[in-house]
C-alpha cells in the first residue's frame, strides 16, 4: 500500500493544512510522491529544490555560517530548512530533508545514508536523524521519501 493516497490528501485537506517542502538529497522525490496523487493541489503549496549550498543560502535563507560550521548535512541546517520553507512556502506544515545519498561523499563522521528529516506543523519542530543502509543512491532516496511521507501521516494525527 502507498502511504499517500486520495484519502490522505483528503484528510490533510479537511484539517486545512498547506504543505511546503524543501529538499536537497531526494531531488524533487518527495514533491512528487505529493503531488502525482489527485487532489494535491488543494495541499501542496511549494517544493523546493536546494540541492545546493549556494541554493540553500539564497532561496531558503539558511545562514553561510551555520553550513560552515556544522556542513549541509546537518541538524541545524535542516532545521533553518524546515522553518523557511515554511515561510516562503505560506505553509502551516512543512518538511525538510538533507542528507548524503552516496554513491560518495561520505566520510566516517557522516556516512552515506546520513539523512535529516525536518518536519514542521505550527510551532512544533520536529528533527529525525537516520542512517539508512548504503545500498545505492536510490535506495536511500526511496526510503527517505517514504519516512517523510510516514512522518507527515503521524503529524496528522
Amino acid at each position: 500500500m502507498k502511504l499517500f493516497n486520495k484519502k490522505t490528501i483528503n484528510l490533510i485537506k479537511k484539517k486545512k493544512i498547506k504543505i511546503a517542502v524543501a529538499e536537497s538529497c531526494t531531488g524533487g522525490m518527495l514533491s512528487s510522491a505529493i503531488t502525482c496523487i489527485e487532489g494535491s493541489s488543494k495541499v501542496f503549496n511549494l517544493g523546493l529544490v536546494t540541492y545546493s549550498n549556494k541554493s540553500k543560502i539564497k532561496l531558503l535563507k539558511v545562514s553561510k555560517k551555520i553550513i560552515k560550521k556544522y556542513g549541509a548535512v546537518s541538524k541545524e541546517v535542516c532545521v533553518s530548512m524546515v522553518k523557511n520553507v515554511s515561510k516562503i512556502g505560506s505553509a502551516n506544515m512543512s518538511v525538510a530533508v538533507t542528507g548524503i545519498a552516496g554513491p560518495s561523499g561520505g566520510t566516517k563522521k557522516k556516512p552515506v545514508g546520513l539523512v535529516y528529516i525536518g518536519i514542521k506543523k505550527g510551532k512544533e519542530i520536529n528533527i529525525k536523524k537516520y542512517i539508512f543502509k548504503n545500498r545505492g543512491r536510490s535506495y536511500i532516496q526511496k526510503t527517505t521519501v517514504n519516512k517523510c511521507l510516514g512522518l507527515i501521516l503521524n503529524f496528522l494525527k
